[in-house]
């Protein structure tokens, strides 16, 4: 894939040490001969705008405006009978006429400018969506990937993070980031959904932590998460790792997962989980249905449970991240035991006790009532 960082209008000059065309200077030496008023203003707007849209930056508006003024000041030798009052009043006039005038054309010349990216933002936006959907033609998909340099038949991978802070400022700084880091052809990076999605060659090694690492630096850590899909051939396997990365972002919530970059890979065990519902529905009302005849009802012994499994099975530091005394952790250990005949330090127990518990979580039981 060979995609673009978020684009910018041709603000640089060609070169710093060449000249500057002569229309503008003659433009802006013609605006300082006109009348104060609106048709002025007018006029100065639209050179702006027009300066925008060549090769000129705002440095060369300015510079070639100040220019003028210089050359309308020197052009006129005062006369013996002009007195030092008439003079002042003559720069003034010069000074505040300059002033209106490069106020009104800077503004022409970002308002320019933000057309500009706004309609490129549009047709990006629209674009990666028809990427990511897989819906659009075919044909003319791979005539706007064209522009992006984006290979529709090569492999890539995408990215989801999801946080209730992204901005349009955020996603631009790290799509030009990401582009300066692996190069402006590797990545395509915009903000879909309120979440920020990035499309890439599939091969790329670091994405995700480079990815998390400007998100640190513009987000507080905690505040958002990263799932990554697999790679996939094609387009239609830019919208299968698309949802991919948003399962695995699911599936996160779900489960209580806090790690902040999760892979899809990693996660394949619950996928299958959950396409055999009535299998795991029977799973848990089976070996943890007891559970609610516990004093506190049966959330108090599947907590205990899961922060126990993601403790590996200590109880010191189960004890610790709950709370409790260890002595605590081992009688409600023995009371689960008691309800449901399973024990999590028997091995042969363990395994389908702690895929019961997953399972209650990607049920949202026991606050949900699992259903076939």
């Amino acid at each position: 894939m060979a995609a673009t960082a978020w684009w910018r209008p041709p603000l640089a000059k060609e070169d710093a040490m060449s000249p500057v065309p002569q229309p503008l200077t003659e433009q802006c030496a013609a605006l300082l001969q006109l009348p104060p008023g609106t048709q002025r203003r007018k006029e100065a707007t639209s050179l702006g705008r027009h300066a925008a849209d060549s090769t000129h930056s705002i440095d060369d508006l300015v510079t070639v405006m100040l220019s003028a003024a210089t050359s309308t000041w020197t052009s006129r030798t005062p006369t013996r009978d002009e007195t030092p009052t008439a003079v002042h009043a003559r720069a003034a006039d010069l000074l505040d006429t300059t002033a209106d005038i490069l106020n009104a054309a800077t503004t022409g010349f970002h308002d320019h400018i933000r057309r500009q990216l706004a309609d490129h933002d549009d047709q990006r936006t629209e674009f990666v969506n028809d990427l990511l959907t897989g819906r659009a033609d075919p044909g003319h998909l791979a005539e706007r990937a064209h522009r992006y340099g984006i290979r529709l038949s090569g492999t890539h991978v995408v990215t989801v993070a999801a946080s209730t802070s992204f901005t349009d400022n955020i996603v631009r700084d790290i799509d030009a980031a990401l582009a300066s880091r692996y190069g402006s052809g590797n990545t395509l990076t915009t903000l879909r959904d309120g979440h920020l999605v990035c499309i890439s060659t599939g091969g790329l090694r670091g994405l995700p932590a480079e990815l998390a690492h400007h998100l640190l630096t513009h987000l507080s850590a905690g505040t958002w998460q990263i799932g990554v899909g697999r790679p996939h051939p094609g387009i239609n396997g830019i919208a299968t790792s698309l949802q991919e990365a948003r399962n695995t972002l699911d599936l996160a919530g779900k489960l209580g997962f806090a790690a902040p970059v999760l892979h899809a890979a990693d996660l394949l065990v619950f996928p299958v989980l959950l396409r055999d519902r009535e299998a795991i529905t029977d799973l848990v009302t089976t070996v943890l249905g007891p559970l609610q005849q516990a004093r506190g009802g049966a959330q108090p012994c599947l907590d205990t449970l899961t922060v126990l499994f993601d403790n590996q099975g200590n109880y010191t530091a189960t004890a610790r991240q709950m709370h409790l005394s260890v002595r605590a952790v081992t009688y409600r250990l023995d009371r689960i035991h008691a309800l449901t005949g399973y024990h999590p330090s028997e091995p042969t127990q363990r395994f389908t006790l702690h895929t019961a518990v997953l399972g209650a979580r990607l049920l949202g039981w026991p606050t949900e009532e699992p259903t076939n």
